[in-house]
């Protein structure tokens, strides 16, 4: 998934919707996310580009640091964007630091299969989100320069009872057309090193000049960060 900016966020004059702030905090607090003491963790790392290897280092520093050692530079930019991507998701944060912190509202009642629609007004990247059984189902932006839409299709539960994305398509549309543009499709993998579930591996298949495109990174002998 390519990385965005979040605009500016604006004031909005709606008034928030008890009913959807309470769907949205329940899913959020299902989902799973590290510690607010996980300090991070490092591993071995390879990278599989349709089939090529290449070898190296992941290490992933609590709250934003992630650098990666990768011989060829488009390799170890787009791995590095990955372990980031997972890092993001992951990280603590409570709900009044994330989306509760914005004003929510409830799209109209609907038998949609991915769930309710919920609106959040004000954060800059005019975002829905679809929640059905207490899990987030579908994630929509829309930005200046891109717009996408996450379906989420499958999930693991950990010990804890927490929901963790196993599998996941992001489309990207044209924002000026609507037009799409290109579909990744995720696949993730996890390990539970000292009690803490880390990522293991990561593949993702995408269109590239006429052909569905594979790229894997594959986490290994992981070594958790002391708090």
């Amino acid at each position: 998934m390519e990385t965005y900016t979040r605009q500016t966020a604006q004031a909005v004059a709606v008034q928030d919707d008890p009913t959807a702030r309470e769907l949205l905090h329940r899913a959020f607090d299902r989902t799973s996310r590290w510690r607010a003491d996980f300090a991070g963790f490092t591993a071995a790392l390879i990278v599989n580009d349709n089939g090529v290897e290449h070898r190296g280092t992941a290490q992933v520093t609590m709250p934003r640091s992630v650098e990666v050692t990768v011989a060829e530079p488009d390799l170890q930019q787009w791995a590095q964007q990955q372990l980031a991507m997972m890092a993001g998701h992951r990280g603590y944060r409570a709900f009044d630091q994330a989306d509760g912190k914005y004003v929510l509202t409830l799209g109209p009642e609907e038998a949609h299969p991915l769930g309710r629609l919920v609106y959040i007004h004000g954060d800059g990247m005019n975002s829905r989100y679809r929640v059905r059984d207490e899990r987030i189902c579908q994630i929509q932006r829309s930005m200046e320069r891109v717009k996408f839409t996450i379906n989420i299709e499958d999930t693991m539960l950990t010990r804890d009872d927490k929901v963790l994305t196993t599998r996941f398509t992001v489309y990207y549309f044209a924002p000026s057309t609507g037009q799409l543009t290109q579909v990744e499709s995720f696949a993730d993998d996890y390990c539970e090193v000292g009690g803490i579930v880390l990522p293991k591996a990561r593949r993702v298949t995408f269109a590239d000049n006429g052909e569905a495109r594979v790229r894997e990174v594959i986490l290994s002998e992981h070594v958790v960060h002391a708090p």
